[in-house]
Order: C-alpha cells, then sequence, then structure tokens
C-alpha cells in the first residue's frame, strides 16, 4: 500500500516513542510470559482473512474505546500489530499516553507475520459447498 507523505512523517514522529520488536521477538516474548497479550489491530476484514495464531482483535478503531474494559491491567506486556507496523506504531504510542507500560509493536506487521512462517488463523465463513 502506498502510504501518503504526511502519514509517514506521522507515524516516524511516533517510532522514536514506541518500542518495535521483530515476529520472533514478539512470539517468544508471548510464549514465556503468560499474562502477554498478542494484538492485531487491522480492520475486521483484514483479521478475517487472516490473523496471528493466539492474537486477539481490537481494531485500531475502537481500541482506545475498549482497551480498558479488555485489559484492565496497564502492566500487562502488549504486542501489537497491524498490516505493515505503521498503525501498530500508533496504536502503541497510545496506549502508553493512556498509561500501559510495557507497549510493543511489532515491526513489519502481518507481513513480516507470514513472510517469518508463523502460525496464522482465518475467520473466513465456508462459502459453497463445504458452508453449513
Amino acid at each position: 500500500m502506498d502510504h501518503s507523505p504526511g502519514f509517514l512523517v506521522y507515524v516516524a514522529a511516533r517510532r522514536s516513542q514506541v518500542t518495535e520488536v521483530s515476529v520472533p521477538d514478539a512470539r517468544a516474548a508471548v510464549a514465556a510470559q503468560p499474562a502477554a497479550r498478542l494484538i492485531d489491530v487491522r480492520e475486521d476484514r483484514e483479521w478475517q482473512a487472516g490473523h496471528a495464531v493466539g492474537a486477539e482483535h481490537i481494531a485500531r478503531g475502537v481500541l482506545e474505546r475498549d482497551i480498558e474494559r479488555l485489559i484492565p491491567d496497564a502492566s500487562t506486556p502488549l504486542y501489537l500489530y497491524c498490516g505493515g507496523g505503521y498503525r501498530s506504531i500508533l496504536a502503541s504510542a497510545t496506549l502508553q499516553e493512556m498509561g500501559y507500560a510495557h507497549v510493543h509493536s511489532v515491526a513489519g506487521g502481518w507481513r513480516a507475520w507470514e513472510e517469518a512462517g508463523a502460525p496464522t488463523a482465518t475467520d473466513q465463513p465456508k462459502q459453497g459447498k463445504d458452508a453449513v
């Protein structure tokens, strides 16, 4: 996806405020920390098409509104990803501003997850003869 110059400048200004981690590091951290949460901040249609195994879906559009209800402990380690790592940077910066202390953005997002061969799942409804 081509991003507008203004958007890229906006993300770059927040990147220095956020801890980015690789896919292998995110997977290892989530596996090693029972309280850690892997959060997919993409849109519903993106989540349904495929997502990381073990991830929870909290779309960027409702993240700020719902996070305290869904994850009330602000010390919970959070690992956020989006499609390419831009929206998760913005979401991570926002959650830090809201008081979440251990927020990480997965560098490269969903594309990096797939390229790393990390486990994925889909929520696509069955169609055709396989539909119930």
